[in-house]
């Protein structure tokens, strides 16, 4: 199944939801990255939201950046999506190895341990929206819950998951998020919440068979559910060397000085998708002459 996102309206326009299908994406972070089980599941959960949030934005140019900074082994994670679901991301400490939980889940939350998550909304104005709240849980899922409801006052339930195979390859990846308009009855809140109460693991429904499409049927089970659009999504880095040329012109005329003066070439990495690029001092001058 190729990686999707599906939206879709319910309750006569009461709740807003997506869900999606991941596994592509997760598997190819994993991959260039050499992710440990623990922060494939960690970075997998943030490229999962991040790819379903930056669907919502409007605009062409417009960026989503998802970040945690975190006390724990993790040390932080950071991805960003554009409108598109194109997403790319990576973890400060990509090879953590932690017990797992005692019913043998994947310890997430303990390799994040305590921290801040910051949602950054780059959409073309002057200043960026940026909120910021406490890491409640570092299970992610209940991270970005807390962060709609504190910071964008949204009442909302979010599902990531993240299953690995015994190889360390990626088996399931994908999650959903739901979300109250204002004007959400008491009835229509009601159901909702029984219907997550009894609701499976999102890594156990997709193992299961079910498709995005399926597992907001069980979300929304008798709030006549309305699917309204689908989506791609894809790990897609937009490095270059045009856009590295700007990263070191951003350095400064003293650093580059420095760096072309030492008669070496200096070699810069893209942290999203580990490609490498060489500048040679006398590429490094021409770059200057060019300012």
């Amino acid at each position: 199944m190729k990686d999707y996102i599906v939206s879709a309206m319910a309750a006569g326009e009461q709740i807003r939801a997506f869900a999606c299908t991941t596994k592509e994406l997760v598997e190819h972070a994993r991959s260039i990255h050499n992710t440990s089980p623990v922060m494939s599941a960690a970075l997998g959960r943030m490229l999962t939201a991040a790819a379903m949030m930056g669907s919502m934005m409007k605009g062409e140019k417009d960026i989503l950046t998802l970040q945690i900074k975190s006390d724990g082994p993790a040390g932080g994670i950071t991805v960003t999506a554009d409108s598109e679901a194109n997403v790319k991301g990576y973890a400060n400490e990509p090879n953590v190895i932690i017990p797992a939980k005692p019913n043998g889940k994947l310890d997430v939350s303990g390799a994040i341990g305590p921290g801040v998550l910051r949602v950054i909304k780059d959409m073309g104005l002057k200043d960026p929206y940026v909120g910021e709240v406490a890491l409640q849980t570092g299970e992610i899922a209940e991270d970005l819950t807390y962060y709609y409801a504190a910071s964008e006052q949204v009442p909302s339930s979010v599902g990531l998951g993240v299953l690995m195979n015994r190889d360390n390859t990626v088996r399931q990846a994908g999650g959903f998020i739901i979300q109250l308009m204002p004007f959400a009855t008491d009835e229509v809140i009601g159901i909702l919440e029984e219907n997550l109460k009894s609701l499976d693991s999102v890594t156990n429904m997709l193992d299961g068979g079910d498709t995005p499409e399926t597992m907001l049927s069980k979300v929304l089970k008798g709030l006549d559910i309305e699917f309204t659009g689908t989506k791609s999504c894809e790990y897609k880095c937009n490095c270059g060397r045009q856009r590295l040329e700007r990263v070191m012109l951003s350095l400064g005329k003293k650093e580059l000085d420095e760096m072309i003066n030492e008669g070496k070439p200096v070699e810069v990495e893209c942290h999203f998708c580990n490609t490498k690029y060489v500048f040679t001092p006398e590429e490094l001058a021409n770059l200057m002459e060019q300012q």
